[in-house]
């Protein structure tokens, strides 16, 4: 019995030496996700925030479809009717491929309303998520 006891207590204290070194820096590990999921969810994120839930009185009129978990490798969003939820979108703001680059068109684009999108879409994707742009 004392041999196994010898064994146990070997074991155990190479399992507390183990836990006590340090684990070499390894490179983080990637989430899987694309160049263009990742700036999709980012730009996402923050036009909910700042253009839906804070009920911003530009764009009362409209909800947001998301579709950021696309199989067509194409994430992106939509700008839809509040009130036709399968209406035709009014904008498409979407990304493709490995450069994170996003694309807004639509007929909201040539609108007026249009200048604040694209200022806001590029905020977003150079990673400021404020909802107004700073002077």
């Amino acid at each position: 019995m004392s041999k196994t006891r010898t064994i146990a207590f070997v074991a155990a204290a190479g399992f507390a030496l183990a836990s006590c070194q340090s684990t070499p820096k390894s490179t983080p590990v990637p989430s899987g996700k694309s160049a263009a999921l990742l700036a999709m969810e980012q730009v996402a994120i923050a036009a909910h925030k700042c253009w839906i839930a804070s009920k911003d009185p530009a764009f009362k009129q409209y909800q947001m479809a998301n579709e950021l978990n696309s199989f067509s490798g194409t994430p992106r969003f939509l700008l839809v009717p509040a009130k036709h939820y399968g209406g035709k979108p009014l904008l498409v703001v979407q990304a493709q491929g490995n450069s994170g680059r996003v694309d807004a068109f639509g007929p909201l684009m040539n609108d007026p309303l249009g200048a604040r999108i694209g200022s806001d879409i590029a905020r977003w994707q150079a990673g400021n998520p404020a909802c107004a742009a700073t002077a």
